[in-house]
């Protein structure tokens, strides 16, 4: 859809972002003071550009992630990816999964779509900020720069509630607030009409322009 947007109105944009203070892992009501989760990706580096098949000019299917050791009280996980660069007042919800159980270690490529589409075992999987289940690819307007796409993996005590059907952000958020025992950041940047950095090389490539 914003890939429609007139470059010359994404670069007057420029300056309109939603902000990093914005992200849903830095919100008081989840306590803020986390041990750390070593959250990362095989298919792009921390702050290196997504590879277009995860994003709207590719295939659009969601990337792999794996993690490391989680703290012990973990009983399940939540997952809330967020465009911290999104020319709005929030974030743009990219994807929000919950109940990914404890010992699952990873996410396989693609599999963050709707619930019973899906492989088994990779958690329920709410709604995006276009209101659909599954993974909203990346589609930042030409011109606007870099967005930040950002995955924030929580784990939950026993006692997180369940945030209902389909939730959404701000239901999510709810459910995990006082739960949060450790979390962990990922980004991964894409922009469209302008030179960009890609994948593990850093190599310079010039972005999509559509």
């Amino acid at each position: 859809m914003l890939e429609h947007i007139p470059a010359w109105l994404g670069r007057s944009l420029g300056n309109v972002r939603a902000g990093a203070s914005k992200l849903a892992i830095v919100q008081p009501e989840l306590g803020g003071r986390f041990e750390p989760i070593d959250l990362s990706s095989p298919a792009f580096a921390q702050d290196a550009r997504l590879p277009p098949r995860f994003t709207a000019d590719g295939e659009g299917i969601s990337p792999p992630l794996v993690w490391g050791a989680l703290p012990e009280g973990t009983a399940t996980l939540a997952l809330l990816v967020e465009d911290a660069d999104a020319p709005a007042p929030q974030p743009l919800v990219h994807a929000v999964i919950w109940g990914i159980p404890a010992d699952a270690g990873r996410l396989p490529e693609g599999a963050i779509v709707a619930d019973g589409a899906g492989l088994a075992d990779t958690g329920d999987v709410g709604r995006n900020s276009y209101l659909g289940e599954g993974w909203l690819p990346p589609d930042p307007p030409t011109g606007h720069g870099e967005h930040r796409y950002v995955f924030q993996l929580f784990a939950l005590d026993a006692a997180a509630e369940d945030p209902g059907p389909s939730p959404g952000r701000s239901a999510l958020v709810r459910a995990m607030a006082g739960h949060v025992l450790a979390a962990g950041l990922l980004i991964g940047t894409y922009s469209r009409g302008e030179e960009a950095l890609t994948g593990h090389a850093q190599t310079t490539v010039a972005a999509t322009s559509t």
